[in-house]
């Protein structure tokens, strides 16, 4: 039983890469994954897989005419934010899986924004065709409800991601701080110069290692760099291109300041005090269900000063999520698990 996995793999995003690696270790013993890469050949080499380049059609098409399986993978990409690419890349190829009679499955999704009358169409059209949907959010399930399209909802499912040690992490002098930030529109030259100094001065108040994440070396690196150059005290740029790597790093920090999406859910995951930079309604949603302080970035305070002190207030006096809460969100997380083993019996 042969199924191919479709989601933004192979482009250098730790997020989709956890995705990917969550999706491979709930997928049931039975079913052969063929993964669409950006970059088959290191996906190949990472995960043990067979791949096919996400954008070498005759090659899809005979990944697909020889596969019992087609799964969207987890993440937003039934979106039209940027573009309508994205929705007609995704949708396209599960009205074609649907086409020539494979079992479809949406895996873990995060829907809209959809704001074109076309996307929106083709989504409701190709989840309405699915024999499985899980999401992995309340405004994604609601919208599905409006189109009279059942789904399974339960938290992201890199919740229940196995970690790996990270080496020389341990090394570094503690407490430990995690800095994840990615390049936006919203993320101005001069809203970085804020979180920049704020940073310095947290750094100065605390006398914390600060740990800069890429989880996106194309978007996030250089802001990184950018950081690192300021920084007075002990610091450390983290490129880690394993997504079980990516997540352990936050067993051994304190508080993590994220705008990354799933940034937020590892730290969370592994016990972190979290403070969000939200650019997204999907980190929005995110902060109102964990309860994780933070601003949305167009309305963050310009002053450095009330950036720094409302870090260290969360430092000193925030609290991370209690043990049993992180294991029930794990263990509704592997839902998503059992979707696929009800689904591929």
């Amino acid at each position: 039983m042969q199924a191919v996995l479709c989601g933004y793999y192979g482009k250098g995003n730790g997020g989709d890469e956890a995705l990917l690696a969550t999706l491979l270790q709930m997928l049931p013993s039975h079913a052969t994954p063929l993964v669409l890469s950006g970059n088959p050949d290191q996906t190949r080499t990472r995960y043990g897989v067979e791949t096919c380049d996400r954008l070498a059609p005759k090659a899809i098409l005979q990944a697909l005419s020889q596969s019992n399986i087609f799964i969207w993978g987890g993440g937003s990409l039934m979106q039209d934010a940027t573009s309508a690419a994205s929705p007609l890349y995704y949708g396209g190829l599960m009205a074609l899986a649907q086409r020539l009679g494979l079992k479809t499955i949406a895996w873990a999704q995060g829907i809209g924004p959809l704001q074109r009358p076309l996307t929106r169409r083709l989504a409701r059209t190709t989840f309405a065709g699915c024999h499985a949907v899980s999401v992995r959010d309340r405004g994604s399930a609601n919208l599905l409800s409006n189109w009279q399209i059942s789904c399974t909802l339960a938290p992201d499912p890199v919740w229940a991601l196995d970690v790996i040690h990270v080496p020389g992490l341990w090394d570094l002098p503690a407490p430990r701080v995690a800095v994840t930030l990615r390049s936006h529109p919203l993320l101005t030259a001069t809203r970085l110069a804020c979180l920049t100094q704020a940073l310095v001065d947290f750094q100065i108040a605390t006398q914390t290692c600060i740990l800069l994440v890429p989880f996106q070396q194309s978007q996030d690196l250089a802001i990184a760099q950018s950081i690192q150059s300021q920084l007075p005290g002990a610091n450390q740029i983290f490129l880690l291109e394993d997504p079980r790597a990516l997540k352990g790093l936050f067993r051994g920090v304190e508080m993590a300041i994220s705008m990354r999406y799933h940034g937020l859910i590892m730290a969370a995951a592994e016990g972190c005090r979290c403070f969000a930079l939200s650019y997204d309604p999907k980190v929005n949603q995110l902060m109102t269900e964990l309860a994780i302080p933070g601003w949305e970035l167009a309305q963050m305070p310009d002053n450095p000063n009330l950036l720094s002190q409302a870090w260290l207030e969360h430092y000193v006096n925030g609290n991370a999520m209690v043990p049993e809460q992180i294991q029930s969100l794990v263990d509704r997380a592997l839902i998503h698990r059992d979707l696929l083993i009800k689904a591929l019996p």
